[in-house]
């Protein structure tokens, strides 16, 4: 090869021995014959093995793309098999701790629904518990109300009927919050079946609790009120049998009689019946039980002790105030003017006054008398007697019974008498006693 031509620039240059004159320009070299440039064909040439095929730059391009496409996938591919262990174990223990955590969900709401389960189970039993001690509580206030029927002048001591639980239908249930309180078990599980939530209607049923509370509240006041009344009669009847009882002894204290030989000269009446011993209340008895079974002792021992009173001529013969023309003991004789023994207390009254018997007991005596006139004597048992003279009429005759009050006859002024006026007495063993002892014992014990 020839060495590169090198062009110089022919320019002038200042030499000293050129004495500034021009240098003659010389003559540019002849030019080479070099080829034309060929113009840039479109498209891209692919060579391979000598041979050249060319295309277009929309197919290079799509052979370009899809080899980088087929790179991609290829190292994507690579990867995944080079990592699949990893990404595999690691979707594994994700999708272990989803369901590992939806399964303790469900866990919890399970045990959420166990609890409020029970709560309502031990709110039902709570409830049903209640209401049963109500219930016996009632029937035991009824029973006491039949026995305090039983005592004389005793106050109304009234009950209670349940409202929502009528016989033969089931207990209400304090924990359903839609059906009513007086529905059925099948209906009350049916609407609690249709619920949305078991946790949404927790306000219901607390309304619903509290609701059922209230109105066990309200059966426990109400029976409360009953019982307070039951025991103030009770105490009311206790306190009056023991009061009377005392009277009773004071009366027969005050009449210096002997209470036991009285009660056992009081008649016992047409009664009978089987003898059965009375029972004591036991230790764990109630305290209601036992102040009854002391009043029914009072009341039994009131009720002899009555008995034994009305054979105690105690009582006025004359109805209105006494008013006395005689009493009993010395006295000047109406008839002689002497001083004579008056063995009872003259009446003041008009003729035809009715005559009442003082005390229960049988007439022994009914007719002319002597100086008592027409006379009316009757035996109160125990020794004790009365008689009733100068009468102008006699209602009974001898062996007729008697009952305190009864008419045996008419203010009169027969026998040995100088006006209309009753003359009574009273004896004791068929001897004659200050009637007004009697009288006076009577009139306080009237008076409590």
């Amino acid at each position: 090869m020839s060495p590169p031509y090198r062009q110089y620039n022919h320019t002038s240059h200042h030499y000293p021995h050129d004495d500034g004159r021009q240098m003659p320009r010389r003559p540019p070299p002849p030019a080479r014959n070099t080829p034309q440039p060929r113009s840039k064909p479109n498209g891209y040439a692919l060579i391979h093995h000598g041979k050249q095929v060319r295309v277009g730059p929309v197919v290079f391009w799509i052979i370009t793309g899809s080899i980088i496409l087929m790179g991609a996938w290829s190292a994507a591919t690579a990867t995944y098999f080079a990592f699949r262990d990893d990404v595999l174990t690691r979707l594994i223990a994700r999708q272990a701790d989803m369901q590992y955590a939806y399964e303790d969900r469900i866990a919890e709401l399970r045990s959420r629904i166990d609890r409020t389960t029970s709560r309502q189970l031990l709110d039902q039993e709570e409830y049903d518990q209640k209401l049963t001690q109500i219930l016996r509580r009632q029937s035991t206030l009824e029973s006491r109300t039949n026995a305090l029927m039983g005592l004389p002048d005793n106050a109304a001591t009234g009950s209670i009927r349940p409202t929502h639980t009528p016989r033969g239908t089931p207990k209400p249930s304090p924990i359903n919050d839609i059906a009513p309180v007086d529905t059925t078990p099948s209906e009350r599980h049916a609407r609690l079946d249709v619920r949305p939530s078991v946790f949404g209607t927790s306000h219901s049923r607390m309304a619903a609790k509290h609701e059922s509370g209230n109105m066990l509240a309200r059966l426990e006041s109400s029976l409360d009120k009953i019982e307070n009344r039951q025991v103030a009669s009770l105490n009311a009847a206790e306190k009056r049998y023991d009061t009377r009882l005392q009277r009773v002894h004071g009366l027969i204290s005050d009449l210096g009689l002997n209470m036991a030989k009285l009660e056992a000269a009081t008649p016992r009446g047409h009664v009978g019946g089987p003898y059965i011993p009375v029972r004591a209340p036991t230790a764990n008895a109630s305290a209601f039980d036992k102040q009854l079974y002391r009043v029914a002792l009072s009341r039994a021992q009131v009720d002899k002790l009555n008995r034994t009173l009305a054979m105690v001529p105690y009582r006025k013969p004359v109805v209105g105030e006494i008013e006395l023309s005689s009493g009993f003991g010395v006295r000047n004789d109406p008839f002689v003017g002497r001083p004579a023994m008056h063995t009872g207390l003259d009446f003041r009254a008009s003729t035809g006054d009715p005559v009442r018997a003082t005390a229960d007991g049988k007439v022994t005596s009914a007719g002319w008398s002597g100086g008592y006139g027409r006379m009316v004597e009757i035996d109160h048992g125990n020794g004790l007697a009365t008689r009733y003279g100068h009468l102008s009429q006699i209602d009974v005759k001898v062996g007729d019974v008697v009952k305190t009050g009864e008419v045996v006859g008419e203010v009169g002024s027969t026998g040995r008498s100088t006006g209309p006026h009753l003359h009574y007495e009273t004896r004791i063993n068929g001897e004659a006693v200050d009637p007004q002892r009697f009288l006076r014992a009577g009139a306080r014990f009237a008076q409590g």
